[in-house]
C-alpha cells in the first residue's frame, strides 16, 4: 500500500461548512500521522475516523462549557480547518473549527481505527486490547501524540493531517445524542461507523437513527 501523501490532504475549506454535515463526512476519513527522521517525514501510524460529534455554538446550548475555557471563543471563531486542542480534566481533545470565520462551531473527534502504526501508538498507552489504544477522544490524542503545538495549525499540516478515499453510504451510519453533556444532551449530533468496535462506549439514546 502506498503511503498517504499531503498532496492528497483534505484542504482547510473542507471544513468551511455547516458542522453537522462535516461530522458526518468525516466518518471514513483517515488521520495519518508523521514524524521527522533524519531529515525526511516518514508517516508512522494512519487512523480511520469511526465517530465525530458536532458543535454549534450559537445554536448549543452544550457551548457554554467549551467557551469560558481560556482562548476558546477565538479559537473557534476560526478561520476554518483549525485544529483546536482544549481541555477536558487531564485530556486534551482533537477538535477542528468549522464554518466561516466568527462563526464558532468544530467537530470533535471521538475515536478512531488503528490502521498501521500499532506498535508507534503503544509506546504512549499500555493497554491490553488494541482497541483501547483510540477509542475514545483523549485517549486518541495521547496514541497520537498530538499537543498544543498542533493549536491552531492547518488541517493540512506535514505532520497531521486528513486524507478521504471515499464517501461512507448512509446506510453505515448511526446518529445519535451526543456523549457526558448536561445542556444540549438531547441533540442527535454524534455520527458513528454502524458496528465498528473501536467505537467510544455509551449507553445507547432513544434517539438514535440512521443518517438519511
Amino acid at each position: 500500500m502506498l503511503a498517504p501523501r499531503l498532496e492528497d490532504a483534505l484542504h482547510p475549506d473542507f471544513f468551511d461548512r455547516d458542522p453537522l454535515q462535516v461530522a458526518r463526512d468525516l466518518l471514513g476519513c483517515s488521520i495519518v500521522r508523521r514524524e521527522e527522521r533524519d531529515g525526511d517525514l516518514h508517516v508512522v501510524a494512519v487512523t480511520r475516523i469511526v465517530e465525530t460529534e458536532s458543535y454549534d455554538c450559537p445554536i448549543d446550548p452544550s457551548c457554554y462549557v467549551i467557551e469560558r475555557l481560556p482562548g476558546a471563543k477565538p479559537a473557534l471563531a476560526g478561520p476554518p480547518g483549525r485544529y483546536y486542542l482544549h481541555r477536558s480534566y487531564d485530556h486534551r481533545l482533537l477538535n477542528v473549527v468549522c464554518k466561516e470565520v466568527g462563526y464558532e462551531a468544530a467537530i470533535l473527534v471521538r475515536a478512531v481505527e488503528v490502521l498501521s502504526g500499532e506498535t508507534w501508538l503503544r509506546e504512549r498507552r499500555f493497554v491490553k486490547r488494541a482497541r483501547d489504544l483510540t477509542n475514545g477522544p483523549g485517549k486518541l490524542v495521547t496514541a497520537l501524540a498530538l499537543n498544543a503545538a498542533f493549536e491552531g495549525q492547518p488541517v493540512n499540516h506535514p505532520l497531521v493531517f486528513f486524507t478521504k478515499e471515499r464517501d461512507v453510504p448512509n446506510e453505515d451510519v448511526r446518529i445519535t445524542t451526543r456523549i457526558g453533556l448536561s445542556r444540549g444532551a438531547d441533540l442527535p449530533w454524534r455520527f458513528v461507523l454502524a458496528g465498528n468496535p473501536w467505537v467510544s462506549k455509551a449507553l445507547p439514546s432513544p434517539r438514535d437513527g440512521q443518517a438519511t
